[in-house]
């Protein structure tokens, strides 16, 4: 909430707080944003808030707000330090929000989602992320291989990420060109179609029983490996 506030990129029509709330440092900065942003802020009951907002473990306070916008896909490709991040048939809306935070925390400079298949931006992905989603850029694509191709052919380096890969995501150079992380679903992991039109697929290894890793923990232990590579290749230059 208080990220959505200060990354004045959405337009906030109210925020409403719960009545008979304890004393939090967080509600009070809440209300001392919304006050230099003019956004107005109502107290209503719990159980109107309970009602009202769209997820569970609201902690007393929801904000009515435009949707998250889209960039085209072409401007996040484009970008000659590109580092995106695709979800190929993510669903579960905390796995989503989960990856969105880590995406942002190490420098993603866009995520694409297909339109179709996926968790959707809903306020539960949204508290999931910690306000990740206010500082990411998004793009809509009607579907993932196509838009695999795409980024193959302007050099983009696409990464899917597979744990049954036998090629390490440690042996790529992550650091010398624009690169894309392709992260599958929960459940059934890339698409025999995503996973042929990716540059590369690789697993990152394990030591321990567990044969695989979940989509969130895998995708954010990639975004670090490839922030990791850049910022030694910045430091090295």
């Amino acid at each position: 909430m208080l990220e959505l506030l200060k990354a004045k990129r959405r337009n906030v029509r109210k925020i409403y707080m719960a009545d008979a709330q304890d004393p939090s440092s967080v509600l009070d900065a809440i209300e001392d944003e919304a006050r230099r942003s003019r956004v107005g802020v109502q107290i209503v009951s719990q159980s109107r808030l309970d009602r009202e907002a769209r997820t569970e473990g609201h902690q007393g306070v929801m904000a009515l707000a435009d949707p998250v916008p889209l960039v085209s896909f072409d401007e996040l490709v484009e970008r000659p330090d590109a580092f995106l991040l695709v979800c190929d048939g993510v669903t579960d809306p905390r796995n989503l929000g989960a990856i969105l935070r880590s995406a942002e925390g190490a420098g993603v400079t866009g995520v694409i989602l297909p339109r179709h298949r996926s968790a959707r931006i809903t306020p539960a992905v949204s508290k999931t992320a910690a306000g990740a989603i206010e500082h990411l850029a998004f793009a809509a694509v009607g579907g993932i291989p196509s838009a695999i191709d795409h980024m193959n052919r302007a050099g983009v380096l696409t990464v899917g990420l597979a744990g049954e890969s036998r090629r390490s995501l440690y042996d790529l150079d992550l650091a010398a060109t624009a690169v894309a992380l392709v992260v599958g679903g929960e459940q059934s992991g890339l698409a025999e179609l995503t996973r042929k039109r990716c540059a590369a697929v690789v697993s990152i290894p394990q030591i321990g029983q567990i044969s695989s890793l979940n989509a969130s923990v895998a995708a954010s232990v990639a975004a670090f490996e490839v922030a990791r590579q850049r910022a030694q290749a910045t430091a090295s230059a």
